[in-house]
């Protein structure tokens, strides 16, 4: 086997954490010290604050700050009364808790394929999932990369079905100059740390313009209380924190700025990759900002590749390397392999490069030429 030397220097990871606290890190530790001085930790006016911001940057009329992502897309649908022996339709091709948050609310997944195109919902094959269970569609705007929503709002207004799109990678992404998680009845973001907007733990958000739907999130996400020791609906403990909302306040003020850079990178992905036949990229649906959440390609021979790279120094992933319908945890809905061709094809092809907005312009140049070396022999 050929010896490979590393190249870049230290470890090239695809999320540099570290890279990204060097940038905030006086408004990160001003935003911290302003909660513990206040000695009020839970529910208070950072998360009021962040909320009304948050609300403002989407352009939706309300914002619930929630415990985690996966909590936001159960609490929204819980928000709007489904429960056991609903149906929901969501990709079979996105991240575990997109599922996770259907069955914690009772319901029922219904997986749909992939477009080889872009990586998103196959729009064209929601119709033949519905039943006369199905309550909703949760669309997942996956990378980062915003759905074909005009289509899947569409259908959900033939069929008197509610929309749930679960944004978790797509901050600062938009379609049609709207932002993502404000076509449907509720978005749901998260703001794990590796997010464009990311706090130093868990953390989520739901957004909707609806108020009535609003003010049942806000009892669902504090046990069900209308005031202290009173509980008017069956809820749970999800609550973002002040310290985590202070801190995403901060960094809300950079969020176009790091999403500016990550689409910086990845034109300069694309264009350093165009010419490389066994290496290929994802669409954008029609009129839409890709927000880069993550950059993934789909590579011949993937695991020769990952392994040349990770020997160059270069850390690679895969996005997700196991379709929904072949999880163990999923295997009573009764699906089984051959059930969504492109999902399981994208699988065995796809990895996820480097990407977020600290890297340095020579830093893609590095794994472009390591891509090109591989693929010369």
């Amino acid at each position: 086997m050929k010896k490979i030397r590393n190249t870049i220097g230290k470890k090239l990871l695809v999320c540099d954490l570290k890279r990204e606290y060097s940038v905030v890190r006086a408004e990160v530790g001003r935003a911290a010290r302003r909660v513990l001085e206040s000695g009020w930790y839970i529910l208070g006016k950072e998360v009021e604050a962040f909320e009304e911001e948050f609300s403002r940057y989407v352009g939706s009329s309300n914002a619930i700050g929630v415990a985690s992502g996966t909590e936001a897309l159960q609490l929204a649908l819980a928000a709007l009364s489904i429960s056991r022996g609903d149906e929901v339709i969501t990709a079979v091709n996105t991240a575990i808790p997109t599922a996770v948050a259907i069955r914690a609310a009772g319901a029922r997944p219904v997986f749909i394929d992939a477009d080889e195109r872009t990586s998103n919902i196959d729009v064209r094959m929601i119709k033949k999932a519905i039943t006369r269970k199905t309550k909703a569609i949760i669309p997942v705007h996956l990378y980062g990369n915003p759905c074909d929503m005009k289509e899947v709002s569409n259908i959900a207004e033939r069929y008197g079905l509610a929309v749930v799109e679960d944004c978790a990678q797509s901050h600062g992404a938009r379609y049609r100059g709207r932002h993502t998680g404000t076509f449907g009845d509720l978005g749901a973001f998260s703001f794990y740390p590796t997010k464009n907007l990311g706090c130093y733990g868990d953390g989520g958000m739901v957004v909707t313009d609806d108020k009535k739907l609003a003010g049942r999130l806000r009892l669902l996400r504090n046990y069900g209380q209308s005031s202290r020791y009173r509980c008017d609906a069956e809820g749970i403990n999800s609550r973002l924190d002040e310290v985590q909302a202070a801190i995403l306040r901060e960094k809300l003020k950079l969020l176009d700025y790091f999403v500016g850079r990550r689409i910086a990178i990845a034109g300069l992905y694309r264009k350093l990759l165009k010419n490389i036949s066994d290496v290929a990229t994802f669409e954008k649906a029609g009129e839409a900002k890709h927000a880069f959440h993550l950059y993934v390609i789909k590579a011949k021979d993937r695991e020769g590749l990952k392994s040349y790279l990770e020997r160059s120094g270069i850390e690679t992933q895969m996005h997700y390397p196991i379709p929904l319908h072949m999880q163990k945890a999923f295997r009573d809905l009764g699906y089984k392999k051959g059930d969504f061709p492109v999902a399981e094809k994208l699988a065995g092809e796809i990895m996820s490069l480097p990407i977020f907005p600290a890297m340095k312009d020579s830093e893609v140049r590095a794994v472009c030429r390591r891509i090109k070396e591989f693929y010369r022999g």
